[in-house]
C-alpha cells in the first residue's frame, strides 16, 4: 500500500523536489516516474481516497462501484509494463462480445473481437455492411498506429520565456526529430490513406459512418463513442476525432478491446500509487491545495493547505484541470492576461451523468433469450440503450442544446459483476449508466432539487424498461453524478470528463493553450500533469508521464 503521513503538518517538515496536486491516475503516474528518478514526491490528494475519476467505493453496502470512469483501454501499455502494474495488483477482465445494442422491433446487435461472430451479427441487417465492417476496422486500426507514437511524447513545442542556449538547441533538435519521424510516417501512410485520415479527423462522425454503412443499429451503435462525454452531436464537425480516440486503445496486447478491472476502476489507482509509493513517493490524503505559493521572483515555491499548512518544494505539478489550476489556485494578477484570458474561454462544458446501480437481479431483454437465466453475452459488454439510430442521439443532444435533459437519454450500460464477483454480494450485481445528454443548469428545474434528481433518475430507468421490463424493480439503489457533482465531487471543471473539449481546437499544440502544450507553464516551476494537457482525457496516464519526464529533464538542466 502506499505510504500516507498522518497529518498535513509532517508534509512541512521538509522542501520536497516536487509536489502533485491532486491523486488521480495521472497525479500518480507522474508522482511515479519523478520518485523513481530519485526525486523526493508528495501527491496532495483533497479527498479521502485515491483515484480522482478512476476510483471504486462502496456507496451501497456489499456493491463496490467504479463511480466515475468505469472501463480500461486507453492506459498506455508502457506505463503497465514500465510501472509493473501486474505485480501492483492491476487484473484486467476483457469483454467478448464488446457491445449490446437491443432494439424495440424484436432485433439486436452484439459486436466483438470474433470477426465470425460480427459478419452473423451484421448480415442480420445488411450483408453489404457485413463485408465493409472489416476494412473499417483495418482503415481504424491504422489511422491508431499513426497517431499512437504522439500519446508517449510531449508536443513539439517552441520554448517560453529566457532559456540557454543549450536549451534552445536541444529544442529545435527535439523538433526536427519529431516533424522528421512524422513526416516518415505520413509518407508510409500514403497520400490517399493520409487524406481520408483528415477526413476522419474533421468530418462529422455521422458522415464518416454513412460513408461507411447502411444500418442504422450500426452505426449507431458505433456513433457513441463519438460523442461520449461530450455536449456535441454525431452532425457536429470533428466528431470523428472523437470517435478515433476511443478507439486507439487495448487490453493486454489486444487492439481496440475494453476491459473491466477487478476491483473496479480504483484498482488501476491503487496499483499505480503502489508504484509510486515502492519507489519513494508520500500520498498524503485529505489534504486540499487552497493556493500556490510563489516567489517574488515569480516562480512556484510551494502550495498553502487548506488548515494553513505550507509546503515548499522546488516544483510543482497540478492534476486538477487548467481551470482550476490557474484561475482557483493561482493568486491573482500574477499570470498573463492573453494566458488567463485563453484559460477562461476553454470549453468546459458537460452534458455527462454517471448513474451507478445496485440491483437484485440481471436486467431480461426481451428482444433475446441468449444464454443461461443468470447471464448471457447481451450482459457482457456495453449496452447501448435508446440509441437505434444516430437520428435518436441527435434528438436527444437537441434536448440539451435547448437546456433540457434529454426526454429519451442515451444511456450505455455495462454490467461489470458479471465478469468481477468481487464488487457485489452473490447473485446481486452493480450496473454503471453513462447517461447523455444532460445540461449543468437545466432550464426546467435544478440539480440541487432532490425531487428533481429523482424524477431523471426513474426517467433512465423507465426507458431501460421498454427494452427489459422490470428493470426499475430490480433497483435496490443508486448514486447519480450530474455535471455539478462531478465538478463538486470529483474537481472536474463543469463536469467535464476530459479536464476539457476534445475538439480538434484544443488538441496537440493547443492543449491546454496555444502556446503551453508541452507541460510548462508561464509561472516557472509550475507544470500541468492532468487531462487538461497533451494528449488529453480518458484513462490513460500518458499526460502523467510525459510531464514528469519533462520536469525531469527541466532539473537536471538546473
Amino acid at each position: 500500500m502506499w505510504r500516507r503521513s498522518f497529518s498535513t503538518a509532517a508534509l512541512k517538515d521538509k522542501k520536497w523536489d516536487a509536489l502533485v496536486i491532486g491523486g488521480g491516475h495521472n497525479g500518480l503516474v507522474a508522482a511515479a516516474y519523478l520518485a523513481r528518478s530519485g526525486l523526493s514526491v508528495a501527491v496532495l490528494e483533497r479527498r479521502h481516497i485515491i483515484g480522482g475519476a478512476a476510483v471504486t467505493e462502496e456507496l451501497i453496502p456489499g456493491f463496490k462501484f467504479s463511480r466515475c470512469s468505469y472501463l480500461q483501454s486507453l492506459l498506455r501499455p508502457c506505463i503497465i509494463t514500465e510501472l509493473e502494474l501486474g505485480r501492483h495488483g492491476l487484473k484486467l477482465l476483457k469483454r467478448n462480445p464488446s457491445s449490446f445494442t437491443p432494439c424495440l422491433d424484436g432485433r439486436y446487435l452484439l459486436l466483438g473481437s470474433d470477426k465470425e461472430l460480427n459478419h452473423s451479427e451484421i448480415s442480420k441487417f445488411s450483408q453489404r455492411d457485413a463485408e465493409a465492417y472489416p476494412r473499417y476496422e483495418n482503415q481504424v486500426e491504422s489511422f491508431c498506429k499513426f497517431i499512437d507514437p504522439l500519446l508517449d511524447a510531449s508536443t513539439p513545442e517552441t520554448l517560453q520565456g529566457d532559456s540557454s542556449f543549450g536549451s534552445r538547441m536541444k529544442n529545435k533538435l527535439h523538433k526536427s526529430d519529431f516533424w522528421a519521424h512524422f513526416m516518415r510516417r505520413a509518407l508510409c501512410l500514403g497520400q490517399k490513406e493520409m487524406t481520408d485520415f483528415m477526413d476522419f479527423l474533421v468530418a462529422p462522425a455521422s458522415k464518416v459512418l454513412n460513408n461507411w454503412f447502411e444500418t442504422d443499429v450500426l452505426k449507431a451503435t458505433l456513433a457513441t463513442d463519438a460523442v461520449i462525454g461530450t455536449v456535441s452531436s454525431v452532425h457536429a464537425s470533428g466528431s470523428g476525432y472523437v470517435l478515433l480516440h476511443h478507439m486507439m486503445g487495448e487490453s493486454d496486447g489486444d487492439k481496440g478491446i475494453w476491459s473491466y478491472v477487478e476491483g473496479g476502476m480504483g484498482s488501476i489507482s491503487r496499483a499505480i500509487g503502489n508504484a509510486a509509493s515502492e519507489a519513494g513517493a508520500t500520498i498524503v490524503t485529505n489534504a486540499e491545495v487552497s493556493e500556490l505559493i510563489i516567489e517574488d521572483s515569480g516562480a512556484v515555491n510551494g502550495v498553502l493547505l487548506s488548515d494553513g499548512t505550507q509546503v515548499c518544494s522546488s516544483v510543482v505539478l497540478s492534476n486538477a484541470t487548467p481551470y482550476k489550476t490557474f484561475m482557483e489556485l493561482v493568486p491573482k494578477s500574477i499570470l498573463p492576461d492573453e494566458f488567463v484570458s485563453s484559460i477562461k474561454n476553454s470549453d468546459y462544458s458537460s452534458a455527462t451523468t454517471k448513474i451507478n446501480v445496485a440491483v437484485d437481479n440481471l436486467p431480461k431483454f426481451k428482444c433475446c433469450k441468449l444464454g443461461d437465466p443468470s447471464s448471457g453475452p447481451q450482459h457482457v459488454g456495453t449496452i447501448h440503450i435508446g440509441s437505434e439510430s444516430m437520428e435518436d442521439i441527435d434528438s436527444a443532444c437537441q434536448d440539451a442544446v435547448n437546456g433540457l435533459p434529454s426526454r429519451r437519454p442515451v444511456i450505455e450500460m455495462t454490467i461489470p459483476s458479471v465478469l468481477d464477483k468481487t464488487i457485489s454480494p452473490p447473485g446481486k450485481h452493480v450496473i454503471n449508466l453513462f447517461v447523455q445528454y444532460t445540461p449543468y443548469k437545466p432550464l426546467d428545474g435544478s440539480w440541487e432539487d432532490p425531487a428533481y434528481r429523482e424524477s431523471f433518475a426513474q426517467r433512465c430507468f423507465t426507458l431501460i424498461d421498454e427494452y427489459a421490463p422490470g428493470f426499475s424493480s430490480s433497483v435496490i439503489g443508486y448514486d447519480m453524478l450530474t455535471p455539478p457533482d462531478l465538478e463538486r465531487e470529483i474537481g472536474l471543471t463543469g463536469g467535464n470528463i476530459f479536464h476539457g473539449a476534445m475538439g480538434l481546437d484544443s488538441l496537440f499544440l493547443m492543449r491546454p493553450v496555444k502556446g503551453w502544450s508541452n507541460y510548462r507553464t508561464p509561472l516557472r516551476g509550475l507544470y500541468l500533469c492532468g487531462s487538461g494537457s497533451h494528449p488529453g482525457g480518458g484513462v490513460m496516464g500518458a499526460p502523467g508521464r510525459n510531464s514528469a519526464r519533462v520536469v525531469i529533464q527541466d532539473l537536471k538542466s538546473i
